[in-house]
């Protein structure tokens, strides 16, 4: 069987890194046929000497410039922008997408694999807190294969019945589900004085106990906006109502989520705080393959504890999920605000609890309308950002 042609939405980032950890194992299997990045030239420079892409696509044109210099001589055509990473990304040689660019930017090229009816391995949770509805009605009409690959939500459908997973029903009660209980890890400061979150520092946010991720995420995790975005997630990867699903900090990491039944029974996916496992289930389901991911060790294990979300600590999960109710606009317009001031604390404009502060205003202040187009999904995002800069530039001046 030939090798399957794998494009990666974010090469350079850690789920892209990952990715290609993974088929670098199983060389037989996949070939990459696309990287897409930001501005990482070194990086992306030496991915291409390791895997021989036939494009690269920067979305920097200076970068593709600088990075086309590197690669004279080689194979590689480097090429820059948003129309080209949505040309690669629904390429007819393409079989797989992995979707892995952090925040709106991810959004187009990830619809045009969609729409290419592409198998599309979704790391990129913002595409579906932005454009929840019309994404999924898009993987319906184009016959796209649509896996989740954030840890939690690969969890949840690993945990489902195989109808869920093969899309064949999506009501829960024939199938005899009670609820999702997306776990969390409650970040770096689960157990610090809430009165002292104030003074929280951009070294201490990205310092996440358990995972290795970008700044951006690990701020979201640490302010646990990150689960609050999962929760919306999941709402529409398994076609669910808020009432459906319960979230539980799980400081641990080892259970990465679950699923109750009606009959009492809980059936939870386990294993190392490793991206690379859920990496290799989206590229070989339903097969299995080496992810290079050890097996947890029971005899090594101390305890593993559980508990309800603070809100107090976590107003950012509230918001979102008070978002998540209120509907597709509220929940592109928490996106696009957040976005904007977890960048503002990475750039010591505000403090880390100011981060909701702006998140709260925004959400507050817009419009919520009905968003049934693209242009209208992205018309309400600018809008959000705009509305969050200037609360930002208010409280710097």
């Amino acid at each position: 069987m030939p090798a399957e042609q794998v494009v990666i939405l974010g090469s350079s980032g850690s789920i892209g890194t990952s990715t290609l950890d993974v088929i670098g194992r199983n060389p037989t299997r996949y070939n990459v046929f696309a990287l897409v990045a930001g501005k990482n030239v070194d990086t992306v420079y030496q991915q291409v000497v390791e895997h021989n892409p036939k494009y690269v696509v920067m979305n920097d044109e200076g970068a593709a410039k600088s990075l086309r210099e590197r690669v004279s001589g080689l194979i590689t055509e480097v090429m820059s922008g948003t129309q080209a990473m949505c040309d690669v990304a629904s390429h007819d040689d393409v079989d797989i997408v992995m979707s892995a660019i952090v925040g709106a930017a991810g959004l187009l090229p990830t619809l045009a694999a969609v729409e290419a009816g592409k198998k599309v391995l979704l790391a990129n949770k913002e595409s579906l807190v932005m454009s929840g509805k019309l994404f999924m009605d898009k993987v319906k009409m184009h016959n796209a294969t649509l896996l989740p690959i954030d840890s939690e939500h690969n969890a949840i459908f690993q945990c489902m019945p195989r109808e869920m997973q093969q899309g064949t029903t999506t009501d829960f009660s024939p199938l005899g589900i009670h609820k999702i209980l997306l776990t969390g890890s409650g970040g770096p400061f689960l157990n610090r004085d809430i009165d002292t979150l104030s003074q929280v520092t951009v070294a201490e946010a990205v310092a996440h106990p358990n995972w290795s991720m970008g700044q951006k995420i690990s701020v979201d995790s640490a302010t646990m906006m990150n689960k609050g975005l999962e929760f919306i997630e999941a709402k529409w990867l398994f076609d669910c109502q808020a009432d459906d699903i319960d979230v539980v900090i799980h400081p641990q990491s080892m259970i990465h989520s679950m699923v109750q039944y009606q009959d009492g029974s809980v059936i939870a996916q386990m294993g190392q705080p490793d991206m690379r496992t859920p990496i290799a289930y989206g590229l070989a389901y339903p097969e299995r393959i080496d992810a290079g991911v050890q097996p947890l060790d029971f005899s090594s294990m101390k305890d593993f504890t559980f508990t309800e979300p603070d809100y107090n600590r976590y107003p950012n999960l509230k918001l979102a999920i008070e978002a998540c109710r209120l509907g597709q606009a509220a929940t592109t317009t928490l996106n696009a605000a957040n976005e904007i001031s977890v960048a503002a604390f990475l750039q010591g404009k505000i403090g880390f609890m100011e981060i909701f502060e702006v998140n709260e205003q925004v959400l507050s202040g817009s419009l919520l309308g009905e968003l049934n187009s693209l242009e209208e999904i992205m018309d309400a995002d600018a809008q959000a950002r705009r509305l969050a800069q200037a609360l930002i530039a208010r409280q710097a001046g």
